[in-house]
């Protein structure tokens, strides 16, 4: 670990995190607009980023399954807002990824223009998992939507993911690069945890940060 990286858990923030995310998780509905939200009562937390940056990856690793959250190679394929029931305790919202190129422009308005909409007017919404590619860094996407969550004083954790990518000096250079850009944003927290969907680095660290969000 890294001064950049988020301090290990003690052993009893890894087992709440466990307990919580071995609970079942079920799939509560796709919001295409803000009139399908579900009821605000649980606390929320929210996984954004680039598209394909491996939110999908992360929330199935996260709970412990292959297929809770779909995959694909495909760039914008999450065209919708997917809500997840962890146990009664927490509200998982998988947000459509930004910054590709393939979609049409509308659609991609569109899509842009619900989540910020969504991110502004939550209250339940306790804190948002910015993922970022260790391979590329952050990108202009990520400044533009860390910038909105400043603004909007949404609290947000950067998650940098796909770590397996890069060799271990490499790794360490890239994540102190993230820590040092979003230390400059208000509403970032301090702490950025480096993961691996393949390997499982970083995810019982990510699981107790969130745990400790959670309700009793």
């Amino acid at each position: 670990m890294t001064e950049a990286e988020a301090p290990f858990p003690d052993a009893a923030a890894i087992e709440d995190g466990r307990l919580l995310f071995a609970k079942e998780c079920t799939f509560l509905l796709g919001a295409a607009g803000l009139d399908q939200l579900p009821e605000g009562g649980m606390v929320e937390i929210a996984f954004a980023g680039r598209s394909n940056v491996g939110k999908s990856s992360l929330v199935n690793a996260l709970t412990g399954r292959k297929t809770l959250a779909r995959t694909s190679n495909t760039p914008g394929r999450t065209q919708q807002i997917n809500f997840f029931d962890l146990g009664g305790r927490l509200m998982i919202a998988d947000l459509p990824g930004y910054g590709f190129a393939e979609a049409p422009k509308q659609m991609v308005e569109k899509w842009t223009s619900l989540v910020r909409a969504y991110l502004r007017g939550r209250p339940a919404l306790r804190r948002v998992c910015l993922l970022v590619d260790a391979r590329h860094g952050i990108k202009a996407g990520d400044r533009e939507m860390m910038k909105m969550l400043d603004a909007a004083a949404v609290a947000y954790q950067v998650v940098v993911t796909k770590t397996d990518k890069l060799g271990p000096t490499e790794r360490a250079k890239r994540v102190a690069e993230i820590a040092a850009e979003a230390a400059r944003h208000v509403a970032a927290h301090p702490d950025v945890v480096p993961t691996s969907s393949v390997k499982g680095e970083g995810i019982e660290i990510l699981r107790a940060h969130l745990a400790a969000l959670a309700l009793p």
